[in-house]
């Protein structure tokens, strides 16, 4: 019998440098990213929150660093809406961080909160700059006077591209290369074998290879998961485009939205989250 990919709900990107066990791996993605060189693991402690979830996944990668509290989100499709889901996961991660604290937010006394940073690790197909800065602001009306801000750094990590930063952290390198391998297999074999001839194509003196070897089945389902959700995203935008041409009557629509359910419920998406993703009511 296959195996049930749909059990992976973490991203590759979570389970190298979201894990406890490879600190020294967010550490290196850390200051890369900050242009710092600390060298101490245990100063970094995870705080992902594993039950906020996105397209059946859970968010990516949140810590805490001294006075600052970093979240890192991966995307494999352009998204410009990321500062609005940032906003809402960091608000959970406050939420979590006074209660375990014992900080009261009704008291008189100032609250002193770990300072939020935010960065987004693209490797989509659609090009776009090395950096680019995403900001809440574009959401609102033009002209409007927003009293809150959310700025994001989206980072292309693309292998090939930001030079200086993957040389800066080995293990973002080659999980870039990792990716642009698969792409390319992919265009000959199928999505494992694809991965599987990626993971043992890659140098030996890799980092991440001893790991991504022995973990080798939870990183071929967490990848085909993603392509899966990949593809199930672009049969969204598909359905969409559809829509937006068709000048049928309201029930067509609902009825376009009802099978694109049935088949987000056959990839083996939970019914709330698939009614949610395509409005429809449960």
């Amino acid at each position: 019998m296959p195996e049930d990919h749909s059990k992976y709900k973490d991203r590759l990107f979570t389970f190298i440098f979201g894990s406890e066990e490879n600190k020294a791996w967010t550490l290196s993605l850390y200051n890369a990213i900050n242009g710092s060189n600390y060298t101490d693991p245990d100063a970094i402690r995870i705080t992902t929150i594993k039950g906020i979830m996105y397209l059946g996944m859970g968010n990516d990668v949140a810590f805490l660093i001294f006075e600052e509290i970093n979240l890192y989100e991966h995307q494999s499709s352009f998204n410009p809406n990321m500062p609005v889901r940032l906003l809402q996961y960091v608000g959970n991660l406050y939420e979590k961080y006074m209660v375990e604290n014992k900080l009261n937010k009704y008291g008189s006394k100032l609250l002193k909160l770990p300072v939020p940073k935010l960065v987004v690790f693209y490797n989509g197909e659609k090009d776009t700059e090395d950096e680019v800065t995403l900001r809440l602001s574009d959401s609102f009306p033009e002209g409007s006077n927003p009293d809150i801000e959310v700025r994001v750094r989206m980072i292309n990590i693309n292998y090939g591209r930001n030079r200086k930063l993957l040389e800066a952290c080995k293990p973002l390198k080659e999980y870039s290369w990792l990716v642009a391998e698969v792409r390319k297999n992919k265009k000959q074999d199928g999505i494992e074998s694809a991965i599987d001839k990626a993971i043992t194509d890659m140098p030996d003196d890799f980092v991440l290879k001893p790991f991504l070897v022995a973990h080798r089945a939870e990183v071929k389902g967490m990848l085909i998961a993603e392509y899966n959700e990949a593809e199930t995203m672009e049969l969204f935008r598909e359905e969409g485009r559809k829509e937006g041409r068709k000048e049928g009557r309201k029930e067509g629509r609902a009825e376009e939205r009802r099978t694109f359910f049935d088949k987000l419920i056959a990839r083996g998406w939970n019914p709330q989250e698939a009614a949610n993703f395509v409005g429809l009511p449960v």
